[in-house]
């Protein structure tokens, strides 16, 4: 398999999920901005969707969208990154995988944008601060968002709370989530992408 990644994007979270998961994979990098891969390569000859993650399969076959892509990981493996498909554990995972991309991920976007208005930018922020406090609430007794086992979503929230950092938000009133931040961080896979990516410092 075939990882297509931007160091510290969203594309952190099925890099996670490989290295938990054991599968054999091969890291390809990608400019999104140039939208070109290292060896100058077109990269929306691979994926026309212009973004990152993309998975290719062994087949040739490309999986996009990281929800979905971690779930396939995770599938793959046969170990504990997901619960059983058709049990009520799975579709709860699948409503946190959802509520991350949804909720998460997608306010994060503006805060990105070099052109976005400041106080723009301030409505999203407290937007995702508001879905941080919910986590916050959620985490209280466990050490992972499903419970005491560590899914494909953790790799996921993680990576939201990279970009947290990258944000410079204060987190310090969210006790649960500072201490689930700081579990997944200390696990060896998670460290192992940070490593790759080039992000330890960044962490």
């Amino acid at each position: 398999m075939k990882l297509y990644y931007s160091p510290g994007a969203c594309s952190l979270s099925p890099h996670i999920a490989l290295l938990e998961a054991g599968l054999p994979y091969d890291l390809v990098k990608v400019d999104l901005r140039a939208k070109k891969l290292e060896n100058g390569d077109d990269f929306l000859k691979v994926n026309p969707k212009g973004q990152v993650p993309a998975l290719q399969l062994d087949s040739g076959e490309l999986v996009t969208e990281g929800p979905v892509i971690v779930q396939m990981i995770a599938d793959k493996a046969g170990k504990d990154l997901a619960p059983a498909r058709d049990s009520a554990e799975r579709y709860k995972l699948l409503e946190w995988l959802n509520f991350i991309t949804t909720e998460l991920h997608k306010n994060f976007g503006p805060l990105f944008s070099p052109v976005l208005a400041d106080d723009a930018k301030a409505f999203f922020k407290d937007r995702v601060m508001g879905k941080f406090k919910y986590i916050d609430s959620q985490l209280a007794g466990r050490d992972y968002i499903m419970g005491q086992q560590f899914t494909v979503a953790d790799g996921y929230l993680f990576t939201m709370l990279s970009w947290a950092d990258r944000m410079k938000f204060d987190l310090s009133a969210m006790p649960n989530l500072l201490a689930y931040k700081a579990r997944v961080a200390a696990r060896p896979k998670v460290q192992e992408a940070l490593s790759k990516e080039g992000l330890l410092k960044a962490a």
